[in-house]
This record gives C-alpha cells, structure tokens and sequence, in this order.
C-alpha cells in the first residue's frame, strides 16, 4: 500500500482525504471481526481473550467501525461545508494511527489491561470531534456544529462504555447511548444526502427533480427520532418509550415518502440511500415494538434493524458513493456494488429474522453474519484499489457529497 505524501502543498495519495483510509479501515474491521466473532458464539472457533467477548463484538461495531465511518465521512464533508483546506497529510495520517492503536488496544486488553485499552481506545473519537468543531468553528460553519457536537458525544459515550467495563458495571446503557447518537446522525445527514442525490440523479435523467425543502413534517421527525433515541438510551422497556419510537418510525417514514424513491429503481447508487433511510425507521418500530410486546418483538432483533440494517446500509452507500465521486468514477454502480448492496440488505433481514424465530437463533446468526459481513469483504476488493491509489487532488471530481 502506497501513502505518498508531500512536505509542502496539497498532499497526495492515501492520505490526501480522509475517505480513503477510514472507510479502507472501517470495512476491513468489519469484514474480518463479524465472522471471527460469529465463529466464536457458534462454537466453531476457539479465541483467547477479547475475541470470545461479546462486549468487544458490540464495542467494535458500535465504536470502531462507525467510528471510522464518520471520521472518513465528516473529515471529506468538512472542507465543502466550510471552504477550507481538508485535514490531509501527516495530521490524517496520525488521525488513522490513533484509530489503528484503539483497534489494536481492543484486541490485546487482556495483555495491555482494561484501563490503557480505555485510555487508548478512548482517545480518538474525542480528538475526532475536536478536530470537526475546530473547521466549523473556523470556517463559521455554525450549521453543521450538531454534527460534530454528535460525534463528541459518541466518544463520551464510549468514554462511559470503558468506564463501565473497568469499575464492572454493565456496558449496556452505554451501548445504547451511543446507538441513540448514531441513529440521530443517520436522520440528520441522511436527511440531507438522500434527496439531494435523488434531486441531482433526477436531473441527470431529465425527470421532474423538484424536491420538498425543510418542512415541519421534517422538523418533527427529525425531533421526535431525537427525544424516542434519548428515552431510548435511559428506559428501554417503558411503554412511553415504545409509543414514542412507534411514534418517530411513522414520522420518519413519511419523511422518507416525499423524496420519490421508488423513481431511483434504476439507479442502486441511490436507491440504497432509501433502503438505509427505510431501515431506519423500520429499526425505530421494531424498539417500539419490543418495548410494547417483548414477548413478539425480542430486543436482539431490534438492536440488529438498527446497527446491522439502518447503520450497516448507510454507511455502505455513503462509502461506495464518495468513493467513487472523489476518486473521478462515473456515479453509477457496477455489479460487484450492486451484490454488496444485496448481500448488506440479506444479512440484516436474516440477522432480524434470527431474533424473532428463537429456534433458529445460531443458524440466524451465522448466514446473516457471513451474509453482511461479506458486503464489506466485497467492498474491500472493488473499492480498495480505487482507495489506495495515488492520484493529484485534481483528478478527483469531489461529487461524492
């Protein structure tokens, strides 16, 4: 793998933009820790310390991957959000090192113990974050401050899943903050980026591309995701807080309904974008639902609507998408990115079926597990070359947000 970068001017190649090594990083995670951790729950696999902890699977999607995911995201985002020069070169460089060290951290606790694993794991998300507030900040960017004041939280949410862990409390209630966060984000910038892309694919077309602005069906679902999110994260079994979820599930889909979809059927580029927004708040009724009627609804089929569909789907479209915008790819998919777009989409629905049909909980786990994990295997193949290469900034048409 190349890194070139340039002492003076706009750096190039692996760390001139912080997609490349983040979502390289992010689907490599998630490529290889699903199936060693489904391995390891069945049975099939016998590993020593962290590796056989369910803890650490929930710690490394929740915080590794999507923490990966946003940094590449929000790192690539920020210079067309504020006009500056992107965070490149060394200082993303030492960025991705940080992130590669709590990874590293995560997998050896037992050796390094769960207090330096803490430290160094805790270490990034938060820089992270600081990072982001600095460009908006400089940039006088104030509309995106919720942005990067999200991503602060998710890194004291991981700060109390370590805290947790160390005084022997139960990581739960952290785990669930941070999912709360994420979901957040998910309604906000996916608020944003799916009908943007449908407008401008749309045009592409020569269809009818006039899309709704920001209006209060928009406002109350993005307020009632947020306040059913933080109910959520405090009393996950309350009646209120199923009604409340049931609540923001309808509110988002109508949401989703004014951004026509079903016209992008030709595009998978796009329409995923919709599936992702779709499994959101397909995820926001199955938590409703498993407060409301746990004996129907189990939590583990609800947890996994969110992370392995709504979470998994998003950040999939949000990465083969920037990647091919900001490395001078037609915006189109190819088959190889249609068939990880179906493999995300069969793994979820399997591990949600997992969770309902008890009997076939292992055998859920497992194709499901391989199924999803295997989209990121895929992703890693066709994108990473495109990831790692080394191009001039120029060759870049920068469309990917």
């Amino acid at each position: 793998m190349e890194a070139r970068v340039t002492t003076s001017g706009n750096p190039i190649g692996f760390f001139s933009r912080g997609f490349r090594p983040f979502f390289l990083g992010a689907a490599a995670l998630a490529g290889l820790a699903v199936p060693l951790w489904v391995l390891v729950f069945t049975g099939h696999l016998n590993l020593p310390g962290a590796f056989a902890s369910p803890e650490w699977h929930a710690h490394e999607m929740i915080f590794g991957y999507t923490g990966a995911v946003l940094a590449g995201f929000s790192l690539t985002a920020v210079p067309n959000w504020t006009g500056r020069l992107p965070l490149a070169g060394r200082p993303l460089a030492a960025l991705f090192a940080l992130w590669l060290l709590g990874r590293l951290a995560m997998a050896l606790t037992p050796a390094v113990g769960i207090v330096t694993a803490g430290v160094l794991d805790g270490l990034f998300l938060l820089v992270l974050a600081g990072c982001l507030l600095r460009e908006i900040i400089a940039g006088r960017n104030i509309r995106n401050l919720p942005i990067a004041g999200l991503v602060g939280a998710l890194g004291i949410a991981n700060v109390f899943w370590h805290v947790s862990l160390a005084t022997e409390w139960d990581v739960v209630p952290a785990q669930r903050a941070a999912l709360a966060v994420i979901a957040v984000l998910i309604a906000l910038i996916g608020g944003r980026v799916t009908p943007s892309f449908t407008h401008n694919w749309l045009m592409k077309t020569g269809r009818e591309a006039t899309m709704p602005g920001i209006g209060w069906i928009d406002k109350i679902a993005i307020a009632l995701a947020a306040a059913s999110m933080a109910a959520w994260a405090v009393v996950p079994e309350a009646n209120w807080t199923g009604a409340m979820l049931l609540a923001a599930s309808a509110a988002l889909g109508l949401r989703l309904s004014r951004w026509r979809g079903w016209q992008t059927a030709s595009e998978p580029l796009v329409l995923i974008l919709h599936i992702g927004y779709l499994w959101l708040a397909v995820a926001f009724a199955l938590l409703g639902a498993a407060a409301l009627a746990p004996d129907l609804i189990g939590s583990a089929a609800a947890l996994h609507g969110l992370s392995a569909g709504a979470i998994g789907t998003m950040t999939l479209a949000v990465m083969t998408r920037a990647t091919l915008g900001h490395t001078g790819a037609p915006l189109t998919a190819d088959r190889m990115t249609l068939a990880i777009y179906i493999l995300v989409t069969a793994g979820a629905v399997v591990r949600v079926l997992a969770g309902v049909f008890a009997q076939h909980y292992s055998t859920g786990v497992m194709v499901g597990g391989f199924l999803w994990s295997s989209a990121f295997v895929l992703f890693v193949l066709n994108y990473g070359p495109r990831l790692v290469r080394i191009v001039m900034p120029s060759a870049a048409s920068g469309s990917g947000h």
